[in-house]
């Protein structure tokens, strides 16, 4: 009996093998399971420490990932690797001498040492030849307190020097090089490692940093002195790991220990740079770059980090009531609000109207518009113009930058229509830059011929060459019908033309066919507008109208101006009949013309709402009290609607927050995009319209670096920006002299 059971076992046994074992094992493999990727880590040890990382990583690298910090002078993340500094030394098994770790790729089975006695001998002798020619400036260099070298020769150097300077004759002196009003030199300290330099060539593709002498005699410089002429000069001195390059505006201000830290957004473009606002006793003291790889990683603009003087110079700090002698008088905020109140009820909705500047926040914007709508009135306008053919700003894809910021580092083409991003929005510029030198990115401009700070293809400035495109007849079409990740990006400033509605009607068509024909992704959007004022987004949002040329058609009776300081309307154009309003924050053009001033708070005086060009809603910070008698602008709006008896039915910044959420949700959805996904509608009704060009070039409004720094009210009011406009133009002066006498 059991010699039968233990037969039948083999039998089935056998059967079994041959069903499954003995098929090819292809036939074992189910089609429908999705396989992993095979693993190609490679395993190494860190202090006898197994660490798996993706073959290709430094050592330097390899130890990040294992928790373990090596110390660096000349290596940075964003940045070439130079391996120059030698302060990064490890000893690495069956290795004759200490290793440069940022510049050695890993090897299968690798043993690292990073903190034996071979490695802090290297790093203590590196240190020791640093120190041998670095003065001791520490008590008077603005770098103290946050200073690399600082922090690594006490945690890494030795506890005693054994320099003596046998013949007297001193440390290595360096003579300080003059780089413009922004960047204070102070070369004695240099260590040489070089990020001023690779920055320069690298992410700001100005190649005017390098280098000249040999070992001791090496120096950093522009060989022949001139101005650094780039707009994010200014990130050299966060990049420097010494006190060699530092800010000349924030010299022997203060320490970094002083100092209060607020995070918060820059408004001075549209792109809504994330930034750190310093402040002591109740003035802002330094603005820094907050990392956020999303928007701008860890770069600032100049503009951004140099304008907060203009925070505290021209400032309204007290109600004004233009009186019988034609002078704006100081005045109580009870004064201000009945003269306005006085005005507004002698007349109907119908002859009021309001303008927003482009610093306006969102919560002030909601307010502005609840209360004119309460007062009857619907003509609220923005400064800055846009089409109003088809579905214009009813569809959100029309006005936004469908694409996100990180994105453009995966699109293989851009096309840039009348606009000049390296002044209109540097960051921007900084990330197409970036996928050009590491992507082989190609850039095509329609427009000004300007200096891009990287090579493109120049198609011309004649709105024609968009027609031509979209109808298949230009050269370029062969490049735009290979790009699988094409971009369009039309700048605001070519929307202010006469010619703006068949613009954006050519663009929108041009690029939906592209999506279409190029079988780009899914979720790839093509169309792009690129704004230049950070409340334009916002506006648009919360239903204004665009432009000014309405009022000055209408000329209203009562005209508010909530921070309109372009001067695109004047007082001429008006008529004396017209009682403008004007709150703000800074004495400039708008407050020239009104009749009541109301003094508001700057971005940095409030927390409000500010949504970018790719349509992502960020909060300023409210960081110092406002000057004076200056409130915060909704608070302005609020109390002006209980003098009118009107009284708005939010008190409180969260109730006015859920207003907001009604009006649009997309402004107070906190750094997320939202997307817009109705551009086959919008191209379905914009070609039922006709498209006439003009035969005006399509231009940029700046086109050099002089027009980048006073753009609004803040940077106007900003010293240091006007001595960088007076630096660039004296720097100027003797290659435009060149030129006349070349063409003499």
């Amino acid at each position: 009996m059991n010699k039968l059971i233990l037969n039948s076992s083999k039998k089935l046994l056998g059967s079994s093998l041959k069903t499954n074992v003995l098929k090819p094992r292809t036939a074992l493999l189910s089609t429908n399971v999705p396989q992993s990727p095979p693993d190609n880590r490679v395993e190494v040890f860190v202090d006898d420490k197994p660490v798996l990382v993706e073959p290709g990583v430094t050592v330097l690298q390899a130890c990040a990932e294992a928790g373990v910090e090596i110390p660096r002078f000349c290596y940075h993340e964003r940045l070439a690797i130079a391996g120059n500094c030698r302060m990064c030394l490890v000893e690495i098994e069956r290795t004759p001498k200490p290793v440069a770790s940022c510049a050695m790729p890993v090897m299968k089975g690798m043993r690292i040492k990073t903190d034996s006695p071979a490695t802090k001998k290297a790093r203590e002798g590196v240190m020791e030849f640093l120190l041998v020619n670095h003065p001791l400036d520490c008590p008077v260099c603005d770098q103290g307190g946050e200073c690399d070298l600082q922090d690594q020769a006490m945690a890494f150097g030795s506890d005693r020097s054994r320099f003596t300077d046998i013949l007297f004759s001193g440390k290595r002196a360096v003579e300080d090089k003059n780089l413009g009003p922004l960047v204070k030199t102070s070369m004695n300290r240099c260590i040489h490692c070089t990020r001023c330099v690779r920055f320069a060539s690298e992410v700001a593709g100005v190649d005017d940093l390098g280098t000249t002498g040999r070992g001791g005699e090496m120096q950093i410089g522009t060989y022949v002195e001139k101005l650094l002429a780039t707009e994010v000069s200014g990130n050299v001195i966060d990049l420097c790991p010494v006190g060699a390059l530092t800010s000349k505006p924030y010299a022997f201000t203060a320490r970094p220990w002083e100092l209060r830290k607020i995070s918060s957004i820059d408004v001075l473009d549209a792109i809504g740079s994330n930034i750190v606002v310093q402040h002591r006793a109740g003035d802002v003291m330094r603005v820094l770059p907050r990392l956020n790889e999303d928007i701008n990683e860890e770069w600032l603009d100049d503009k951004a980090r140099f304008s907060y003087d203009g925070l505290r110079r021209q400032r309204l700090v007290t109600p004004m009531v233009r009186g019988h002698d034609g002078l704006l008088k100081p005045c109580e905020w009870e004064d201000a609000f009945y003269a306005v109140a006085d005005k507004l009820s002698q007349v109907n909705g119908s002859q009021m109207a309001a303008l927003a500047g482009n610093l306006t926040d969102a919560e002030s914007l909601v307010v502005l518009k609840d209360l004119m709508n309460k007062l009857g009135s619907e003509n609220l306008f923005v400064e800055e113009s846009f089409p109003t053919q088809g579905s214009s700003t009813d569809l959100r894809t029309n006005y936004i930058s469908n694409t996100s910021i990180n994105s453009i580092e995966q699109a293989d083409l851009v096309l840039l229509i009348g606009t000049n991003p390296r002044y209109e929005a540097p960051m921007y510029n900084t990330r197409i830059r970036k996928s050009l030198v590491h992507n082989e990115l190609k850039v095509a401009l329609l427009g000004s011929k300007v200096n891009l700070s990287y090579e493109y293809d120049y198609l011309g400035d004649s709105a024609q060459v968009l027609e031509e495109l979209l109808n298949g007849k230009h050269e370029y079409n062969k490049l735009l019908a290979q790009a699988k990740r094409p971009l369009i990006v039309l700048g605001s400033s070519a929307l202010q033309r006469q010619d703006a509605d068949s613009l954006l009607n050519l663009a929108t068509r041009l690029s939906e066919k592209l999506r279409i024909q190029n079988g780009c992704p899914s979720n790839w959007k093509v169309f792009n507008v690129l704004h230049r004022w950070a409340s334009q987004v916002a506006a648009l949002d919360i239903g204004y109208k665009s432009g000014v040329e309405q009022i000055k058609a209408q000329k209203p009776k009562v005209l508010y101006l909530m921070g309109a300081d372009e001067d695109l309307i004047s007082r001429s154009e008006l008529g004396e009949e017209t009682f403008i309003i004007y709150q703000g924050h800074h004495g400039d053009r708008g407050a020239e013309i009104a009749d009541v001033v109301l003094p508001g708070a700057a971005y940095t005086e409030k927390t409000g709402t500010y949504v970018n060009t790719e349509g992502r809603a960020q909060q300023a910070s409210y960081v110092v009290a406002p000057p004076g008698k200056a409130k915060e602008d909704w608070q302005i709006l609020r109390a002006l609607s209980d003098i009118l008896g009107n009284p708005l039915p939010y008190d409180d910044l969260d109730s006015l927050r859920k207003r907001m959420t009604e009006v649009s949700p997309t402004l107070t959805s906190y750094d997320r995009i939202e997307p817009a996904s109705f551009m086959s509608l919008s191209v379905q009704l914009s070609q039922k319209h006709k498209t006439a060009l003009s035969k005006e070039p399509i231009r940029a409004i700046q086109t050099e670096l002089s027009d980048f720094y006073m753009t609004n009210a803040i940077s106007r009011a900003s010293l240091t920006m006007a001595r960088c406009v007076q630096a660039y133009k004296k720097n100027n002066e003797p290659e435009k002299q060149t030129q006349v006498n070349a063409n003499l």
